[in-house]
Parts: C-alpha cells; sequence; structure tokens
C-alpha cells in the first residue's frame, strides 16, 4: 500500500510541475523570439539500504526547442529578425553576455540601443549608443547607420554594428530570464555569416494547440494519480476493518 501511494504521490507532484513548464510556455507564447522549454518524464528508482523497492516519478527540463518563429513585417526601422541562424547579443542584468532572438529594439533618451526590456544591445566595443538622428537604418550585417541633426538625406553615417553570433545549440543553455548563454560561460566571438532582417519581428515558436493538448492530458494524469491515492486510502481504511473484526 505504501508503495502505491509513493509512485501516485509522487506522479501527482511531477505532472504539475510538468504542467508548470507548459503553462509558461503558453505564457509566452506571444512574445517576440520565445523559445519554448521542453520536459520530459521517467521512472526514477529509490536507493536506501538493500535493493530499490520504489519507484517515483521525475519531470525533467532536459533542454529547449530551438525552432523558429515565424517572422512578422512591421516596417518599424528598430525592429530586426534574425534571417536563419543566429542571436543578438545582448548585456544580462549581472553584466554578462547573454544572446536572444527578441529583436524589438528601442533607443534611450541617451541613445542607447536596447531591447524592450530594457538590455542594452552589445556592438563592436560594449553597448550601441547612437548620437542625435534624423533617420536610422540598420543593415543585413548588423550595422547600424544613422543620418544625424541638420546633414543631407543621402549622409549616412555607420555609428556600430551590432555583434550577431551562432553557436551551436548543444553550446547553449536558456537562462531563469528567458536568455541564452554559453555553457561554458564564455563569450562568444561574432559570426559575419548571420543575416538581419530590418522592419520584421520574430514570433514564439510556442505551438498553443499541442501546448493546450498536452496541458489537458496532463491534467487528467493529474486526476488519475489523486484517484490512486483515494483508492489506496480506501483499501487501506478497508484491512484494518478486518484486523478490527478479527
Amino acid at each position: 500500500m505504501d508503495k502505491a501511494l509513493y509512485i501516485s504521490m509522487t506522479g501527482a507532484s511531477q505532472t504539475m510541475r510538468a504542467q508548470a513548464i507548459h503553462a509558461h510556455n503558453m505564457a509566452n507564447a506571444s512574445t517576440t523570439g520565445f523559445r519554448a522549454d521542453l520536459e520530459q518524464a521517467r521512472a526514477m528508482q529509490v536507493y536506501g539500504p538493500g535493493m530499490p523497492s520504489r519507484v517515483y516519478s521525475m519531470t525533467e527540463n532536459p533542454g529547449t526547442d530551438f525552432t523558429h518563429g515565424a517572422l512578422i513585417q512591421t516596417g518599424n526601422s528598430l525592429d530586426v529578425a534574425i534571417d536563419g541562424e543566429g542571436w543578438i547579443a545582448v548585456q544580462a542584468p549581472d553584466g554578462s553576455e547573454a544572446y536572444t532572438r527578441a529583436g524589438e529594439l528601442q533607443v534611450g533618451v541617451f541613445g542607447e540601443v536596447t531591447t524592450a526590456n530594457g538590455l542594452p544591445v552589445i556592438g563592436n566595443s560594449g553597448p550601441v549608443v547612437l548620437p542625435p538622428y534624423a533617420s536610422l537604418e540598420i543593415g543585413q550585417d548588423g550595422t547600424v547607420s544613422v543620418r544625424e541633426l541638420g546633414q543631407a538625406a543621402e549622409v549616412l553615417a555607420a555609428v556600430d554594428r551590432i555583434k550577431l553570433v551562432n553557436p551551436a545549440n548543444e553550446e547553449l543553455i536558456k537562462g531563469s530570464d528567458g536568455l541564452m548563454r554559453r555553457r561554458d560561460g564564455t563569450d562568444m566571438l561574432p559570426d559575419a555569416d548571420v543575416r538581419l532582417v530590418s522592419g520584421y519581428l520574430e514570433s514564439s515558436n510556442v505551438n498553443v494547440v499541442d501546448a493546450m493538448v498536452e496541458m489537458i492530458a496532463l491534467t487528467r494524469n493529474y486526476e488519475l494519480n489523486v484517484k490512486l491515492m483515494q483508492t489506496a486510502q480506501q483499501n487501506s481504511e478497508a484491512s484494518a476493518r478486518l484486523l478490527q473484526i478479527q
């Protein structure tokens, strides 16, 4: 009886953890450049004195879905999307270098170029900072050019170049802040082959229908485990009554 309760209890708790992963993906279905988290479950033996006598369920977050999202045209010169493989380098809140596909860029009051959530975009020698300008263009190679105030319409000056990298997927790990980092903690070198598309944004790669179906299946699994715990309790009570009769 104890074993049945243990299995159903761990199954219910780990199902809730898997549900949380899918709920997080669903919440970011409209987040620019979001990469969905993966989840898997497996059975694990419990080791202790003697031979393993119990098995419990364990939900894992083995990695990230690196499938590309769709490109959405916005027409905004500050919106950029990676064309194919690659990442935009940004400065994380802790000062480390991180990588994102969210190209919804903004320019601050002091000319600093940031992502929509305020992370500085890294250029050739640190965060990209622009002078006062009348118009702006971002090239396919990440070069940021501006027409400064008072200059003729055809006069464009290259200010900086956004750092674009292209590490292998297995080199990256996703942090709790949603940013990608290199597993060994080092910074990537720029990759000249990565290309940007100006005036576009990349959508989240979360498949809402698949996520909903999986959440429904997990809810049913949770209910099944709870029912098993209730059945185990009823069997235990029935056994106790039989012992009292004798």
